[in-house]
């Protein structure tokens, strides 16, 4: 699908090396940008960026975004900034909660210090669902948030309020993505806060039973990772100055529960290994800090940035198997 896109300028991707910097990287190169990426490694992996290391318009600035130097460093000569560079997982936050907000809100900090003292043109930053906390609304729209349920929402919310201050008293261009449970190529299936999807993919994949935190039918906003790139794109060229300063859903705008997601996999992967569609599937308890079901509403996108989401759950589902498969098998 066409849609407009950055394209012949200088573009810095915090948190480049990591699943959706990767794969922000690659389409920026593909659209002829000169591309920065910021990454300190401590969730990013080499090898997600290995294969742009010898391109001649991209080039790895190994940093930390908790040190301003580095930002500004990174930043140098940039038109857009792409700010992916955080701690995600909520289980994360609630076992290291001081290591989270130094990164997750900090970290931000630097990078709009950066920002404006190097007058970057525009900030488009990834924020999250998260944010909607307790909220019971569906679908949730982008001026009703609840009470945050982690520290991770704590810091995804802060991100907000400081970039809406710095657009306030600086004049900053900057644009907050609320991304919903973004899935797809290179995403991690591995380690304690590995996402549900590659974790899921993996376990079938082994013939492992997959375990499912509760029973099965909470449901989210799965979002395919075309459909985020897409966003970015959109967020940072749009000339429609009333988006400015504005916060956008990132989703499809549909729901599917747990057991759904487990049985799709179970499908698309039986393709490659009919053994798999034997696989047991698992339940556990809750997990703490979850919301029970997450559904966006897209207008506010589709209305002001013209977004149109290429991907379905099932359609991203059977791409992203596919890479699993041919890649980590």
């Amino acid at each position: 699908m066409d849609y407009p896109k950055i394209k012949n300028t200088r573009v810095l991707v915090t948190g480049g090396a990591g699943f959706v910097g990767s794969n922000l990287c690659e389409d920026l190169l593909k659209n002829e940008n000169e591309v920065i990426c910021l990454d300190n490694f401590s969730t990013g992996r080499v090898e997600n960026i290995t294969e742009f290391l010898s391109h001649p318009k991209f080039k790895l600035v190994v940093g930390d975004i908790r040190n301003l130097d580095d930002c500004k460093k990174a930043m140098e000569g940039a038109e857009f900034v792409l700010q992916q560079a955080a701690l995600g997982s909520v289980p994360r936050s609630l076992n290291d909660p001081a290591t989270t907000n130094a990164v997750n809100i900090s970290g931000f900090l630097n990078i709009l210090i950066a920002v404006r003292d190097l007058k970057v043109r525009r900030l488009v930053y990834a924020a999250s669902s998260s944010t909607y906390g307790d909220s019971p609304n569906l679908p949730k729209v982008e001026d009703i948030i609840g009470k945050p349920l982690s520290p991770y929402a704590v810091t995804k919310y802060v991100n907000e309020l400081y970039a809406h201050v710095f657009g306030l008293n600086y004049g900053l261009d900057v644009i907050g993505l609320r991304y919903f449970n973004v899935y797809g190529r290179r995403q991690n299936p591995n380690g304690a806060y590995a996402a549900v999807i590659p974790k899921f993919t993996m376990q079938l994949m082994a013939h492992e039973s997959p375990l499912i935190n509760g029973d099965g039918t909470n449901s989210r906003d799965f979002t395919y990772i075309d459909n985020v790139i897409q966003m970015n794109h959109l967020a940072a060229t749009t000339a429609n100055k009333t988006a400015v300063g504005q916060v956008f859903n990132t989703a499809v705008g549909d729901r599917n529960d747990l057991n759904m997601l487990a049985n799709y996999l179970k499908q698309y992967l039986s393709e490659f290994d009919t053994a798999i569609a034997n696989v047991e599937i698992k339940y556990g308890p809750n997990r703490q800090g979850d919301i029970p079901h997450s559904l966006a509403s897209i207008e506010k996108a589709q209305t002001f940035l013209g977004y149109k989401p290429t991907h379905n759950l099932q359609m991203g589902l059977k791409e992203a198997v596919e890479w699993y498969w041919e890649n980590l098998k």
